[in-house]
């Protein structure tokens, strides 16, 4: 059995990117998280120390964006991933990154990246 905690439109100002502008300038990065967990054990005993701490996952995910700049949301996409199967109880961690502001040179309305990673894989 597998529960999901999913964490969506996560937003904060981050300066990933290739060119010296986004660098210089940042821009707001939005992230979605799913999270894979058994909560039964927490549903059963309401009890927040059987589960994922959503909290303590969405601020350490907004660290991450306002933290070390990448040049790749690929990169910045893995790491966020990897962290959070730090938190024990996430087997399985889903991660979007959008850049909805991507200098690409033409009309659009969001560009991302998603990465799925699983425990011990």
């Amino acid at each position: 059995m597998t529960d999901l905690i999913t964490i969506e439109g996560l937003s904060a100002t981050g300066y990933h990117g290739v060119l010296p502008e986004e660098r210089r300038n940042g821009q707001v990065f939005v992230v979605d998280v799913v999270l894979s967990t058994d909560v039964r054990s927490a549903a059963a005993n309401d009890d927040l120390d059987c589960t994922v701490d959503y909290s303590a996952v969405a601020v350490s995910i907004v660290d991450l964006i306002e933290g070390e700049p990448f040049d790749l949301i690929e990169t910045l996409a893995e790491r966020m991933a990897q962290h959070c199967l730090n938190f024990s109880k996430v087997q399985r961690a889903r991660v979007t990154v959008h850049k909805p502001q991507a200098p690409v040179g033409v009309e659009f309305s969001d560009v991302a990246v998603t990465v799925e990673r699983e425990r011990g894989a």
